[in-house]
């Protein structure tokens, strides 16, 4: 078989057909390459032969012996469908019963005097029957058995046995059948696209060995190795796809340093004037951040630069300086938010910042009413006239046809991995090669930042304002209600607010989750002498606005909400979180409200109140109790729930990682990144490396152009 052959239908895989063929695409499974790729995502060692005479009950073995007698029985006449398929065994030591449900078939394939191998869990049968296995795994050792694949002698037994994740109307063993004649007939047309040198440095396993290998282990394999994946040809693997994914990353950013950007050379002028109104002073980190930012930006490469922040740390004065310094140069800067009330949020907060300054700020979101009156034209001929603002902020509405910027030089995305590679860049193409800064408030890891922001510079602002004290944290059941009143109480009496956060707006038939709506009546009545005021997402802008600016200025005691106040919402005086029904937020959520007090110098605290949940939920809840390191929280995150899910890789544009575990596998993507920018540096084109070329490309697909957004 060429290597031109991995690429064909696997139906025509001897053994496969048409049937199992649609089968197997619900698994993803098109190609002979793709079943090559399709790994097994646990082993069982069912290398050792136990004698039927030391069998002990509930202990799962492998037996091997020659068919006595093969019967189909029914157990019950009253019951006529029920049939049993029974084997009865014998390795000279004493006799067991194999017993299968329903599948009648199995008489056809049976037949006494053929030499078995048994797998499963013991039992024994009060009754006399003495020790049976129900629905083992089996094979025949016979030459000519009735299975698809007679060759395939030996994988499901009496080896380290690979488990496939399947589907319906696709058994374990059917498709271990499968694996085996595709590895047999296929894998030695798998060429090996590494450079010698890097094989060499880091001492890997040939590739060709390793697919074979980590489909069906040798019987010197380490069954622990293999279940963690970091068997020797595992690790191989999972280098391969990390040194392909930071190729492409790489490849990006050398395109990118390749291209004419913009060369800013702000006068500080504007920078200055809010510098001398802010009630406050820059930390270190923020001024430190704000230099490599400035140093992108007086570059002529265009920047792109990831700048990660917990909540609290000041992530948005820095950004609004960098926008200020794009205004200085006579450029336009766009800011693009998530959802309508973070955008609003900005729009407020920045309006508020700068408008003694004399600049234009911009709303444009999806709800805006004049958008001709936003400072952006909405024609599609892009030399519009009118398209006066300094600072737009939007939402998605940013990237709307017929949308355009005079001078576009700085774009800044807020929380980014809420919006998709093609959104970003939409939105970068609405000027010419513009400078780009990525602000995220939810912690990543280092290893999942080199993954999925490889091709970015990296700032990271690990500094809190001085006089923040840790937010107290405690997690209360319904039984602890009375204390959550009391608390309100206090904190209310002292002269400070609280938020209390529902997880849904009203209640429903589908759900008996508490809901804002009640919430706030039911805490009205609880306190008649204080302000309760409700704010949710269906509420129109306008008055959502009125209720955040009446917050802030001390009018509403207690603010009942949905999670609009998830991020954005900056007021001082807040001292207390009341999270219902905590047991239904992701931990990233969880730590964002928390994040919306604790932002003065009084002591603030958060109340977890949950109703149950699962054992995941618990463990979220006890991570959040124990602490308010958002780094430490993320790494939790990830522990819970795995890179995809904790990241959305669909959703950002990135390949899946099928082998790799990026918590597993950190010091290989760092091994693996340092030699993939190595080689791009010194052949940005592959042309001296046409398989590892062709590796990018199936593996990255046509993301690799669009990911060259930032």
């Amino acid at each position: 078989m060429s290597s031109n052959d991995l690429l064909s239908p696997v139906q025509y895989v001897k053994g496969i057909g048409p049937r199992r063929a649609r089968l197997l695409d619900r698994l993803g499974i098109k190609t002979v390459r793709d079943a090559l790729f399709y790994l097994p995502y646990r082993y069982e060692d069912r290398s050792s032969i136990k004698k039927i005479a030391h069998l002990r009950p509930e202990e799962i073995n492998t037996v091997t012996g020659k068919v006595l007698k093969a019967d189909v029985i029914i157990p019950n006449p009253r019951r006529p469908k029920l049939k049993i398929f029974e084997l009865t065994v014998s390795d000279g030591s004493g006799l067991l019963r194999a017993k299968w449900f329903n599948q009648t078939y199995l008489k056809k394939i049976f037949k006494p005097g053929q030499e078995v191998v048994l797998y499963g869990s013991v039992k024994y049968n009060y009754w006399g029957t003495g020790f049976e296995i129900i629905n083992p795994e089996y094979e025949i050792l016979d030459e000519n058995d009735n299975e698809p694949n007679p060759s395939a002698h030996g994988i499901h037994t009496g080896r380290i046995v690979p488990i496939y994740r399947s589907t319906e109307g696709l058994s374990q063993k059917q498709l271990r059948n499968i694996m085996y004649s595709v590895i047999n007939s296929s894998v030695s047309a798998i060429s090996d696209p590494m450079p010698s040198d890097i094989i060499k440095e880091h001492n890997l396993a040939d590739l060709q060995e390793s697919i074979s290998n980590v489909h069906f282990p040798s019987p010197t394999s380490s069954l622990d190795d293999l279940n963690r994946g970091t068997s020797p040809f595992h690790q191989r693997l999972a280098f391969d796809e990390l040194f392909t994914l930071q190729l492409g990353l790489a490849a990006i950013k050398k395109g990118e340093v390749l291209e004419k950007g913009i060369v800013f050379s702000p006068d500080g002028r504007l920078i200055n004037g809010l510098l001398n109104k802010l009630p406050f002073k820059l930390t270190d980190a923020q001024e430190r951040v704000f230099k490599d930012i400035l140093k992108d930006m007086q570059s002529s490469v265009p920047m792109n630069r990831l700048l990660q922040g917990d909540v609290g740390s000041g992530k948005t004065i820095v950004a609004l300086m960098s926008m200020l310094a794009a205004v200085e140069c006579g450029y336009q800067a766009a800011l693009m938010a998530p959802t309508e009330i973070l955008a609003e949020q900005h729009y407020i907060n920045i309006h508020s910042l700068v408008k003694d300054l004399g600049l234009n700020i911009h709303l444009l979101t999806g709800s805006s009413k004049n958008r001709l009156r936003s400072g952006l034209s909405q024609s599609s001929n892009s030399s519009s006239s009118g398209m006066d603002a300094d600072i737009v902020i939007g939402t998605h509405a940013l990237i709307q046809e017929g949308v355009s910027f005079k001078k576009l030089g700085l774009i800044v995305i807020d929380e980014q991995h809420r919006f998709g590679v093609m959104q970003r860049a939409i939105l970068r193409k609405k000027g010419t090669n513009p400078d780009t800064l990525i602000m995220t408030a939810t912690p990543i890891p280092r290893t999942l930042a080199l993954t999925f922001y490889g091709d970015l510079d990296y700032s990271v602002i690990d500094e809190l304002p001085p006089n923040r004290s840790p937010i107290i944290t405690k997690l209360f059941f319904e039984k602890n209600k009375n204390q959550i009143y009391s608390l309100l109480e206090e904190e209310t009496k002292k002269g400070r607010q609280a938020y209390v956060v529902y997880p849904v707006i009203e209640e429903s038939e589908k759900t008996d989750l508490k809901s804002a709506i009640t919430g706030a009546e039911g805490l009205q009545k609880i306190f008649p002498h204080l302000k309760v005021n409700l704010i949710h997402g269906r509420m129109k802008p306008i008055e959502r606005e009125e209720v955040m600016r009446e917050f802030k200025n001390g009018n509403i005691h207690i603010l009942v909400s949905t999670t609009v106040i998830e991020v954005g919402v900056d007021v001082p005086n807040a001292t207390l979180m009341v999270i219902i029904h905590a047991e239904r937020f992701g931990l990233a959520q969880l730590h964002q409200l928390r994040g919306r007090v604790g932002r003065g110098s009084n002591q603030s605290y958060c109340i977890l109140l949950s109703y149950g949940g699962s054992e995941d939920a618990r463990k979220r809840l006890d991570v959040m109790v124990k602490t308010t390191d958002g780094f430490r929280i993320a790494e939790e995150d990830l522990n819970i729930r795995g890179p995809g899910e904790f990241f959305g890789t669909r959703q950002s544009g990135m390949p899946d990682l099928k082998v790799a575990n990026l918590l597993r596998d950190a010091k290989i993507l760092e091994i693996a990144r340092k030699e993939a920018f190595s080689l791009i540096e010194r052949d940005s084109a592959l042309t001296g490396y046409p398989h590892l070329r062709k590796s990018i490309e199936d593996f990255w697909g046509r993301r690799l152009e669009m990911f060259k957004t930032g």
